[in-house]
């Protein structure tokens, strides 16, 4: 059996999936067109300047064609997985789906956030994370996946809670929480990573203020490989749901391979097997619940059975039909 993924793959997530088929004896290929790079300076000039005087993102051309070029090489696949399909264009979805005998998607944002409507009729079966799309436009419900074996840090965590993000609207409540934490004595670290935030960091620069232990802003991301030692710096890990959207981040996930509590604003939590409120913090929304009490209790453990309910070897038997 031949399967392909393709994908916008900024935290390298998906890659995961196709290791896992290859270890079940599949033939399995991963375009990650998040890893497009210009061909030279002189393209990167010319595609700055069309953005600028055109309004036209040539790399985004670029890279539609870039998929086509690899698949191509690759032949016919019996599967092909399309994560985030807004990101292509429909005139490209129908020359990639000539390429296979099933066409899927997969939504890991709700439709709320990354419209995608005019392009779902091209697809065999939609699996959707988000349970209110599914409920609205009848997709198959699937979360994100554990894709990490269960670890266990030897090491005391450094810090009370941790946290780690793109940079977006979720600031905000990042902000309020941890000023609660530093007023309950508690410590905290977060990495927020993004383009725009060289705007934080210069406010730093102009202030003298240099950069804390504590607040980190980069544009570079953190290394896949590297986010679950992050991770095991902080006794607590912190998850904040994007505006719109109620499904499981990969944070969930990580934290139970990790045996660690999770502090969330996602009160969808509730609804899960997994669910334990000595070990997931739902907070309300004046936060009057968070307190050190939470920090002070033990990790409560998952039974087997729901741990491999939820990793990713399970999920790709379910996706792609192998059971």
């Amino acid at each position: 059996m031949k399967i392909c993924i393709i994908s916008f793959d900024f935290w390298n997530y998906d890659e995961h999936i196709a290791a896992t088929l290859r270890k079940k004896g599949i033939e399995a290929h991963h375009i990650n067109i998040g890893a497009y790079k210009h061909k030279n300076f002189s393209a990167k000039i010319t595609n700055t300047f069309s953005k600028v005087f055109l309004q036209k993102n040539i790399k985004n051309e670029r890279r539609q064609q870039f998929i086509l070029e690899e698949l191509k090489k690759l032949g016919h696949q019996d599967q092909i997985l399309i994560i985030n399909p807004e990101l292509i264009e429909e005139k490209f979805h129908l020359e990639i789906k000539k390429f296979t005998s099933r066409y899927i998607a997969y939504l890991y944002d709700s439709l709320a956030r990354c419209p995608a409507e005019s392009i779902l009729h091209l697809f065999h079966t939609i699996y959707s994370f988000d349970s209110e799309d599914v409920r609205k436009y009848g997709f198959t419900k699937i979360n994100n996946y554990n894709y990490l074996e269960k670890l266990k840090s030897e090491k005391k965590p450094e810090f009370d809670l941790v946290y780690l993000a793109s940079y977006d609207e979720r600031l905000k409540a990042l902000y309020k929480i941890t000023a609660k934490l530093e007023k309950l004595g508690l410590t905290y670290q977060y990495v927020i990573v993004g383009k725009k935030t060289w705007k934080k960091n210069l406010l730093k620069m102009v202030s003298f203020t240099g950069e804390s232990i504590s607040k980190k802003y980069q544009t570079r991301r953190v290394q896949q490989k590297n986010i679950p030692t992050f991770y095991q710096k902080g006794n607590v890990l912190l998850d904040l749901v994007r505006e719109n959207q109620s499904g499981l981040s990969f944070r969930i996930f990580e934290a139970m391979a990790l045996g660690k509590k999770i502090i969330t604003d996602n009160e969808a939590l509730k609804n899960y097997d997994f669910y334990k409120p000595e070990n997931i913090l739902i907070l309300n929304k004046d936060l009057s619940n968070l307190n050190s009490m939470f920090f002070e209790t033990l990790y409560e453990p998952l039974s087997d059975d729901i741990y491999k309910k939820y990793s990713l070897d399970n999920w790709v038997e379910t996706v792609f039909k192998l059971k």
